[in-house]
């Protein structure tokens, strides 16, 4: 199990470091969510799992959900159980981008923005967090998440 723990950090930190390379693509917010792909492909819900829990990307550090593998979960944010029967895809589409947008306070990051934010550091700096393949990972991974 280790191994495959191992792994998903060094898929992720390989992948976060592509992020900060890439532009952001377009996208349109309707309403409470981006309802478009930001990649115009589906994402991957078994590298969106690997994601969420490789301690790079910060979610497990926030969250609890259904990781009986995962020791040290956060208390910090919702649990992510059923997370895909309490928000939409374009909502979690949203949240991923910008939370930001849904209360100015937040404590989550904006994965997918690269200007107007406070306390960032150097490398990451006009840059975002997550590339736009990453984060559709997590959402398809997220809406997989039902009661």
């Amino acid at each position: 199990m280790q191994s495959i723990v191992a792994a998903a950090i060094t898929i992720s930190v390989a992948l976060a470091s592509n992020a900060r390379a890439e532009g952001l693509a377009p996208y349109k917010i309707v309403g409470d969510g981006i309802a478009k792909s930001l990649t115009d492909v589906p994402g991957d819900a078994a590298r969106g799992r690997a994601l969420v829990l490789a301690r790079t990307t910060t979610c497990i550090l926030c969250h609890s959900g259904p990781f009986p593998e995962t020791r040290f979960q956060g208390d910090l944010a919702p649990d992510l159980t059923g997370a895909g029967n309490r928000w939409t895809v374009s909502q979690l589409r949203l949240r991923m981008v910008d939370a930001a947008r849904f209360n100015p306070d937040t404590i989550m990051p904006s994965y997918y923005r690269n200007d107007g934010l406070v306390r960032v550091g150097r490398s990451f700096a006009g840059k975002p967090i997550l590339s736009a393949a990453e984060i559709e990972d997590i959402v398809a991974y997220l809406a997989t998440l039902r009661d």
